[in-house]
């Protein structure tokens, strides 16, 4: 069992949360074990959050999208959820809600009311620790999943084969493991449902006609449940899906002896998922040499994490929301069907000039087009937040503990204290001398400006 060490628990933190404060590491070290981290903390029940606003429960028309209130809704449904990610606490809850949604992706350049995407990321969050394979039945009739991949317009005598197609290649079984036929069949399977609404409704003249349909080589007359039910038999569904959570939470290449090891307690445990973070957070396997900080942020968690960080008061969303977009990360926006590819894909010469430039504004009050930022920090009161604030090398090496996991050699530890001092010796540091403001924010400035501090 691997111990509750500070490597192990920031390790741990930055996995599981969208990035952390000083006072939630205290807060987790405060557990004790990493089992007691992980079942009272990071796994214990949440409930769900209230709507963003009364606007989730108006039936869909087109005089929303007219009036530009379906955009603005949007926009304000996005915010919602950024906070949400912002305040999570020690909760694991939203970490695994955008696992999901970039899982089951849907765009909302097709799925045109916020309405039906709040409804969506309400049942990812129903589910964050649940069963799986429920999920897949519900997100199976699901109103933004309906129309996003055309089952709204599926009829059974000739029905569309997106939603089929998808749930079958990525969303629980992989490719290599169904055919073609599987496909047009599961197809029929799935059709007759149709949204009204706010709702969904089951049109059986709408639905599939022949008596029995062969599927994963099974003849039966089958209906969303059974043909779900079928599919969680096949051995590879809960290799796929545990290769899929081993990708997002651990390594980009999967260890498939370890992958075998998370399906064994996903079969076991009925395709609950709690069980699987679980006994993922708990292994060995987690903590690898290897693992640590061998991931590129993703922007939310670098954004996120960032303002967490730094524990800005009162984050400027606006910018979180616009900058998000020229990330590639757009809530709501996956790319395709597939989702963001992530890793290495969320960095390039025109992204990392404005991840710097998010955590730049920070500290600047200013975006790079010179717009003013709420939340600026305040470098003394954010210093004096540390009880090592007056010893000039015990608070750098603490700052770097904390923002950078990968380790970093004595040479650059060096180089950051020497930003911090510019020229003065240690001894004669203090947060009260001129300008301590200033090499502070300097400080952190050439921390977040470090590649290391992009990864987790």
């Amino acid at each position: 069992m691997p111990g509750a060490t500070a490597s192990n628990i920031r390790h741990l933190l930055s996995r599981s949360l969208f990035g952390f404060s000083a006072n939630d590491y205290e807060k987790a070290m405060g557990y004790g074990s990493l089992t007691s981290l992980v079942d009272q903390a990071l796994l214990a029940p949440v409930p769900l959050p209230a709507a963003p606003n009364a606007w989730v429960s108006l039936v869909p028309a087109q005089a929303q999208q007219d009036s530009g209130d379906a955009g603005r809704w949007y926009t304000e449904l996005t915010q919602w959820w950024n906070k949400r990610m912002f305040t999570q606490g020690l909760s694991m809850q939203e970490k695994v809600v955008l696992f999901l949604h970039n899982h089951f992706s849907c765009e909302r350049a097709k799925v045109n009311y916020p309405q039906h995407m709040y409804q969506q990321n309400q049942l990812f969050r129903k589910f964050a620790f649940g069963n799986f394979k429920q999920l897949v039945k519900e997100i199976s009739v699901d109103p933004t999943m309906l129309i996003y991949l055309d089952g709204n317009n599926s009829r059974g005598a000739a029905p569309n084969e997106n939603y089929g197609r998808e749930l079958l290649e990525l969303f629980t079984i992989g490719i290599g493991n169904y055919s073609e036929n599987d496909v047009k069949q599961a197809a029929k399977a799935l059709s007759g449902y149709q949204v009204r609404g706010l709702t969904v409704t089951y049109d059986p003249a709408r639905s599939y006609t022949n008596a029995s349909l062969t599927i994963l080589g099974k003849t039966a007359k089958f209906n969303v449940n059974s043909l779900v039910d079928l599919i969680f038999e096949q051995k590879a569904t809960a290799e796929f899906i545990c290769r899929k959570i081993y990708q997002h939470f651990v390594y980009y290449k999967a260890d498939e002896v370890f992958v075998k090891k998370m399906a064994d307690v996903f079969r076991s445990n009925n395709f609950e998922l709690k069980p699987v973070f679980r006994f993922l957070m708990l292994s060995d396997e987690f903590y690898q040499p290897s693992i640590l900080a061998s991931r590129i942020k993703n922007p939310q968690e670098l954004m996120i994490g960032s303002l967490k960080l730094l524990q800005i008061p009162v984050p400027d969303w606006n910018n979180v929301f616009e900058l998000a977009r020229t990330l590639q990360m757009q809530l709501f926006q996956p790319p395709d069907v597939a989702g963001w590819p992530g890793q290495r894909e969320w960095i390039s010469s025109t992204t990392y000039s404005h991840r710097g430039g998010f955590t730049d504004s920070l500290l600047s009050g200013k975006r790079f087009n010179g717009a003013n930022v709420t939340g600026k920090l305040n470098p003394l009161v954010y210093a004096r937040s540390f009880a090592n604030c007056e010893k000039a090398v015990a608070f750098v090496n603490q700052l770097i503990d904390l923002f950078i996991v990968f380790p970093i050699s004595d040479t650059k530890r060096a180089f950051l204290l020497e930003t911090m001092l510019e020229g003065t010796i240690a001894a004669n540091w203090s947060t009260n001398t001129p300008q301590a403001d200033v090499r502070i924010a300097r400080l952190i400035k050439a921390m977040m400006r470090m590649p290391e501090y992009q990864l987790n």
